[in-house]
């Protein structure tokens, strides 16, 4: 099997792995090794826990010291807007992450490379093998590259507030409509699904979102469906 081309992701994250075989790794989803029983890597998931732990580390730390005044509480919904599945997607689609993502064919047939929640999960694995190469404070600027530079628009769109309370406000208040959230679909194994929801405006979608559980997918489509209509009002 020929493994990827890592040469334009590195060249535009600016960093030289030492271990090349935890950059593969952190690439490798679950479902490749139901089609490939040999290969040598296991999946990605346990630097995806590492990652995710990492990432929560460095946004806190930069959020502690950068916003002497804020309380926690404001603090804990700064950090969930900027490390939330859709965020981390964002950051993941913005380095085409999905390139590179070694798939079973049905997980690629059925859209994985673009799929939200397996970026975000890839995401969090390749800051996982950052930090195991190269150390915390590379990982801490790939991190405050690529997730905390969001920081400033979060704020000024209040993107940070509870999502579905927001664009229920908004809709009513300028619209005199309330969402209303559908799942359109739904799988994976009863300990590991993944659920995908639309928000509907009357009867038209306007926002999109994927979560591992109901209420995450919801949030992530209520935040799909602010940022739409964010760039129509930012339009007029």
């Amino acid at each position: 099997m020929n493994t990827p081309d890592f040469k334009p992701l590195l060249d535009e994250i600016g960093i030289k792995f030492n271990n090349e075989e935890l950059l593969l790794n952190a690439f490798v989803h679950r479902s490749f090794l139901n089609e490939n029983r040999g290969f040598k890597l296991p999946s990605n998931e346990r630097l995806e826990f590492l990652g995710d732990a990492c990432l929560e580390l460095v946004v806190s730390e930069h959020l502690y010291k950068n916003y002497p005044q804020e309380p926690e509480g404001k603090l804990t919904s700064y950090r969930g807007a900027l490390v939330n599945t859709q965020s981390l997607a964002q950051s993941a689609k913005s380095i085409n992450l999905g390139n590179y993502l070694l798939l079973s064919k049905g997980e690629e047939e059925g859209g994985g490379r673009d799929s939200n929640y397996l970026m975000a999960n890839t995401f969090e694995a390749l800051v996982g093998a950052i930090y195991l190469d190269q150390g915390y404070k590379t990982a801490q600027k790939f991190i405050e590259k690529y997730v905390i530079s969001k920081l400033d628009e979060i704020i000024r769109l209040e993107l940070y507030r509870d999502p579905k309370s927001k664009l229920q406000e908004l809709t009513q208040a300028q619209m005199s409509i309330t969402p209303t959230y559908k799942v359109v679909s739904e799988s994976g194994p009863d300990h590991d699904k993944t659920f995908e929801v639309e928000v509907y405006l009357n009867d038209k979608v306007a926002g999109k979102g994927v979560g591992s559980s109901k209420q995450k997918a919801e949030i992530a489509a209520a935040k799909n469906a602010l940022e739409k209509l964010s760039t129509k009002q930012s339009n007029i």
